[in-house]
């Protein structure tokens, strides 16, 4: 915990975008192995895509955008509220200026990852 407090906030982002690509390796290799090497990327002769393989990877880019706008969120909220409870431990009687900024920011933030369940949802109809 010592050292997590002693890293910047760019070498932790650095460190939890490595984690994050790190582990998406180990998750789509075996699916990249498992096709069979004659089967062909094409469905049709004009090159088109078949639908199949356009709905995986609709579900695919959902399942990104809404995995890293929640843990953004998640990173953003936990920084919000740190900001907050250092202020208010600082300056007790300053508790009740602080937490209606707070609770609002808090509600912006996590409209943003909503935002983005709305947009998953939407491409996944799409399909």
């Amino acid at each position: 915990m010592k050292l997590i407090r002693q890293l910047s906030t760019r070498s932790l982002c650095v460190i939890y975008l490595a984690a994050v690509l790190g582990s998406s390796v180990f998750m789509f290799t075996p699916a990249s192995f498992a096709e069979d090497h004659g089967a062909a990327v094409t469905d049709d002769s004009d090159g088109s895509f078949n639908e199949a393989k356009k709905a995986a990877y609709v579900l695919m880019g959902a399942a990104f955008a809404l995995a890293i706008a929640a843990s953004v969120g998640a990173i953003g909220q936990s920084r919000a509220a740190s900001a907050a409870l250092e202020g208010i431990a600082r300056n007790p009687e300053a508790a009740g200026k602080i937490f209606t900024p707070l609770i609002l920011s808090l509600a912006l933030i996590e409209s943003l990852v909503i935002y983005v369940l709305i947009i998953a949802f939407v491409w996944m109809t799409k399909v």
